[in-house]
């Protein structure tokens, strides 16, 4: 089917010359190949069948007529086939390009200039693989090599080298010519994928040169839309800056004025500081007043309790006076406490005014403790360091009052008397039982001191 005639059309690079021979330039005619008589001699095929030729790699014209359409076609694109024919012809071929690979078969047949041309542009297209073939001195170290070379990339390289090769017999160039025939219709079909493939990529490239186009007009849009921000930005931005342009130099014309008032008032800033000193001075005072005030509320809230508490002693005096006169000789037997400071801790409110015009009657000075109801225990230490006396109530204190005071009069050798329930009458009690105390006391130092 490629080995029917076809014409190229040539178009002439230049006119031709007076000196060219028109019987060259008739030749060529436009639209056709020129005649066998116009191309150089050469050798055609006598044979199809390789034959014994030592080492020398057959030509392309050597090659059988099925052999030349895949190595054309396979070894020798349609572009590269067409710009050599057209510079072989001196010009450009205008026939198809199956009309293009059918006239390259045929002229291929016998030697020619399209032939030598063809032939000379394969082996230096093809020259690493024509090395790497010609290594190779068996039938069979060509087949293998043949196989491997179906599964690279090379594959147009490894056809040209095997075919042309001295050691490929009849069977192996049959193996070759079906193996690159099927190999041609595995790469059609692998050709129409691609097409669908392209096909396929063409129509995504489509929708995402849509969303392409849609993201771009948002993206648009929002820089726009930021533009328009940035534009007001600024602007709120100037008009911020001519606000505090105008504030300064308000500022700096209320701080001009200032110092004018100040250089014309002396001592202006001093009578400002004195003004301010003042103003905290009043506001010290009125604190001052008011504290006062509320010192002399709680104090006549005291004289009023004082006087309450005053009215009950009386009250009570009296009754006591009444119900329970208190004998003779008792009263003789209370100590003189000759101003000793006489710590009471405990004891009920109502009972303190009667212990203390008991102790002060007794010639000593009341001191009083509540013994941690009231008043803080911490109190209690420097109470009982300022007493010479310590009378403990055990019934009328905390726990920790009553271990403090014992272990102070302990430590410091002072007489502690403990009364268990307050009354005037344990008191009087108490004092009594301490001036017996010291009376037994004196009469022994002063026996000891008889004898």
């Amino acid at each position: 089917m490629c080995d029917k005639p076809t014409l190229f059309s040539r178009l002439p690079l230049a006119e031709p010359s007076p000196a060219t021979g028109l019987s060259e330039f008739s030749a060529r005619r436009v639209g056709g190949l020129p005649g066998p008589s116009a191309l150089p001699d050469g050798d055609s095929k006598t044979e199809d069948t390789p034959s014994a030729r030592g080492s020398r790699r057959r030509r392309l014209w050597e090659l059988p007529t099925q052999s030349l359409c895949p190595v054309i076609g396979v070894c020798l694109p349609i572009q590269v086939l067409r710009r050599l024919l057209g510079k072989v012809l001196g010009g450009q071929a205008q026939a198809n390009d199956y009309e293009l690979h059918c006239g390259a078969i045929n002229e291929c047949n016998h030697r020619g200039t399209v032939a030598e041309a063809l032939q000379k542009e394969l082996d230096q297209r093809f020259a690493i693989a024509l090395k790497q073939a010609a290594q190779h001195k068996t039938p069979e170290a060509l087949g293998r090599f043949w196989a491997a070379a179906q599964g690279g990339n090379d594959v147009a390289g490894a056809l040209w080298a095997t075919l042309t090769h001295a050691r490929c017999d009849a069977a192996l160039q049959e193996q070759v010519l079906r193996d690159i025939h099927m190999l041609q219709h595995q790469v059609g079909a692998a050709n129409r994928a691609d097409l669908q493939r392209m096909d396929a990529l063409e129509d995504e490239n489509a929708v995402l040169g849509r969303e392409l186009a849609l993201a771009q007009s948002r993206s648009t849009r929002l820089l726009a839309e930021r533009a328009q921000q940035l534009e007001a930005s600024q602007a709120e931005n100037l008009r911020l800056r001519g606000e505090l342009m105008g504030r300064d130099m308000l500022l700096a014309g209320l701080r001009e004025e200032m110092q004018q008032l100040e250089d014309s008032v002396p001592g202006l800033r001093h009578r400002h500081e004195q003004a301010k000193q003042l103003q905290h001075q009043q506001e010290r005072i009125h604190q001052l007043e008011r504290a006062l005030l509320t010192a002399q509320q709680a104090a006549e809230r005291e004289h009023r309790k004082g006087a309450e508490l005053q009215r009950q002693l009386d009250a009570l005096e009296s009754r006591l006076a009444e119900q329970a006169p208190a004998p003779q000789g008792e009263e003789a037997t209370l100590p003189s406490l000759d101003e000793q400071s006489v710590l009471c801790v405990g004891g009920r409110p109502a009972v303190v005014p009667i212990y203390r015009q008991l102790i002060e009657r007794t010639g000593g000075r009341f001191l009083h403790h509540d013994g941690g109801e009231e008043d803080a225990v911490a109190k209690l230490d420097a109470s009982l360091a300022a007493a010479d006396l310590v009378i403990c109530q055990t019934g009328c204190i905390s726990h920790d009052a009553y271990w403090r005071v014992k272990d102070h009069c302990k430590r410091h050798g002072k007489k502690c008397v403990y009364i268990e329930s307050p009354s005037a009458s344990g008191l009087r009690r108490a004092l009594g039982t301490l001036g017996a105390a010291d009376h037994a006391e004196a009469a022994a130092q002063q026996g000891a001191g008889e004898s």
